[in-house]
């Protein structure tokens, strides 16, 4: 009986999916389409190297949306940034964006993009940098902590907490018109375990990220 209400609720889930898809682009969604995930080049040259893209498989495995299995290098002051509905940007060290990459990023999100954002395995730096800047872009919507009973954790996985190698994690989120279009963690969502070559060096790496990434680029799929 358990096996049959779980296959049922996996079910229930993919036509959910396609149906908020459908709603999403107006009928222009057809199974023949590819959604990519930008990863962005910001700052003149910095850009993620040991962030997993390993879950944009999942979701191509466990829903009947089709995703690109690699990220899209894209740098955040071209007009190409517009063409991803998903962007992911994460790093470590400080870095300080240029008021070109301010607007573009501004004008990303508030037509309807999504941000992933995450400090390289919970770097410190990179966290001050990110906070002062998107601070800026949004200066009257702050970063807020997304709750776990918020959708985001309930999509292909129910996520009831972060697993992290030290302490306690949490995510936050930035709202615009009542959207959800930013969330960021504090702590590495790298997946570095499927990263040849990459590791957190100490930092608060979150475990189970592969499945909070998955969850989350569904439901910004589905606002």
């Amino acid at each position: 009986m358990q096996h049959l209400i779980y296959l049922f609720k996996k079910f229930s889930t993919i036509l959910i999916i396609l149906l908020c898809l459908s709603l999403l682009w107006s009928g222009s969604y057809n199974s023949s389409d590819v959604i990519e995930c930008a990863n962005l080049i910001y700052a003149g040259t910095k850009s993620s190297i040991c962030f997993s893209d390993t879950f944009l498989s999942v979701v191509s495995k466990e829903t009947s949306i089709r995703t690109s299995r690699k990220f899209k290098p894209v740098k955040i002051s071209e007009p190409e940034l517009f063409s991803y509905p998903f962007a992911m940007m994460t790093g470590e060290g400080s870095f300080s964006l240029t008021q070109n990459e301010r607007s573009n990023l501004t004008q990303f999100l508030n037509r309807g993009g999504f941000l992933l954002a995450s400090a390289g395995c919970s770097n410190e730096l990179w966290d001050d940098s990110f906070r002062e800047e998107i601070k800026k872009i949004f200066p009257e919507q702050p970063l807020t902590k997304i709750e776990f009973n918020h959708p985001l954790f309930n999509m292909i996985y129910n996520i009831k907490r972060l697993e992290t190698k030290i302490e306690d994690a949490h995510l936050e989120g930035i709202i615009i018109n009542s959207k959800l279009v930013v969330v960021y963690s504090p702590d590495g969502l790298n997946d570095t375990q499927t990263m040849h070559g990459c590791c957190c060096c100490g930092g608060n790496e979150i475990k189970n990220s592969q499945q909070v990434n998955s969850n989350i680029i569904i439901y910004a799929l589905l606002q």
